[in-house]
């Protein structure tokens, strides 16, 4: 599968800084920010540094230090939103997934009992 990233989205836009954003967390591979329009009390999104389309692109080649460093930005995120109660990550891909921007993130929704992951 070919990945055809385009530098415009708006996540590339945040990373250069053409946008604000709400940071939570950053370190050298990732950033993690607030959601603008949150589905649960505590909704963030984590975002690699590189230009990576979806959670597929970034596992097939990222670096293992972005792939380290972006979970470390996750475990961090946890940390600081005080998820111990629990949480849902989820990396909607493509369009059959849900994807809106594509840049690979992923969302971590958290301070609520959140139900039922999918209801067919």
């Amino acid at each position: 599968m070919a990945f055809d990233y385009d530098p415009q989205n708006i996540f590339a836009r945040i990373l250069r800084g053409e946008i604000p954003n709400k940071t939570v967390y950053e370190n050298d591979h990732a950033l993690a920010f607030e959601d603008i329009a949150p589905q649960a009390p505590v909704h963030v999104l984590v975002i690699p540094k590189g230009a990576y389309m979806s959670l597929d692109h970034f596992a097939m080649e990222a670096t293992a230090e972005e792939q380290v460093g972006f979970m470390q930005a996750v475990a961090e995120v946890c940390k600081q939103i005080n998820a111990e109660d629990g949480f849902r990550a989820i990396a909607n891909t493509r369009d059959h997934g849900g994807q809106e921007v594509p840049h690979y993130h992923l969302h971590i929704l958290a301070g609520q009992p959140l139900g039922k992951m999918l209801a067919i």
